[in-house]
């Protein structure tokens, strides 16, 4: 049984040459997500499954002064990611997300998550963790496929097949902790559907 790093790697060992011009047709919303992160120019800013660093180099470009990281579990996409990144100032880890040394990475004012949560079994740590690790009045954004309810049914069934190829899961249970966490005041949350609910974008502010 494969490890989870070895099936990233499994994965994306060729994805990773055509990853991003064939996921514009799928992954919606990450251009819009990125567009709605409040920004000042020098923020800390952190992608948890930044995958080939497509996000990260988006955000470089617009605020140069930024200082970003990227964290992804798989050696594969990661070997594109510092290609396409060697002009900007992102650093690169190579790390699972339950186990990235925030020791040594403290005090983040953005934290997003871009179609990685759904691939992320311990989904629940993770997001823990991210919020933990975020300066007060800091902010966590996630873009990520939702439950297609406004859409046909076969069209919802069909792609969760497809998805579930490559170990992506709605998590339901996934947003109900964030709307318990918003009830108890420990963050405030807003979640924009995208395209009928084919996916969504929560922004999560830390109390």
């Amino acid at each position: 049984m494969r490890t989870q790093k070895e099936l990233m790697d499994y994965i994306y060992k060729y994805q990773r040459h055509f990853y991003d011009p064939s996921r514009r047709l799928f992954l919606f919303g990450r251009d819009r997500m990125l567009d709605l992160v409040d920004l000042e120019g020098d923020e800390k800013v952190l992608e948890i499954g930044c995958g080939t660093a497509r996000n990260l180099i988006r955000l470089a470009k617009k605020h140069p002064s930024l200082r970003l990281y990227g964290i992804d579990a798989s050696k594969e996409m990661l070997r594109t990611a510092r290609k396409k990144a060697k002009n900007y100032e992102i650093k690169l880890f190579y790390t699972l997300a339950e186990e990235f040394d925030y020791d040594k990475n403290t005090d983040f004012d953005i934290v997003f998550f871009s179609y990685s949560l759904s691939m992320i079994p311990e989904w629940k740590r993770v997001l823990e963790d991210a919020l933990r690790n975020l300066r007060k009045g800091g902010a966590l954004y996630i873009v990520d496929f939702w439950d297609q309810r406004e859409m046909p049914a076969w069209f919802g069934y069909m792609l969760r097949k497809w998805l579930s190829l490559f170990h992506v899961r709605f998590k339901p249970k996934l947003l109900k902790y964030l709307q318990l966490l918003d009830f108890y005041k420990e963050i405030t949350l807003e979640i924009i559907p995208v395209y009928k609910r084919y996916s969504y974008i929560a922004m999560v502010k830390k109390v």
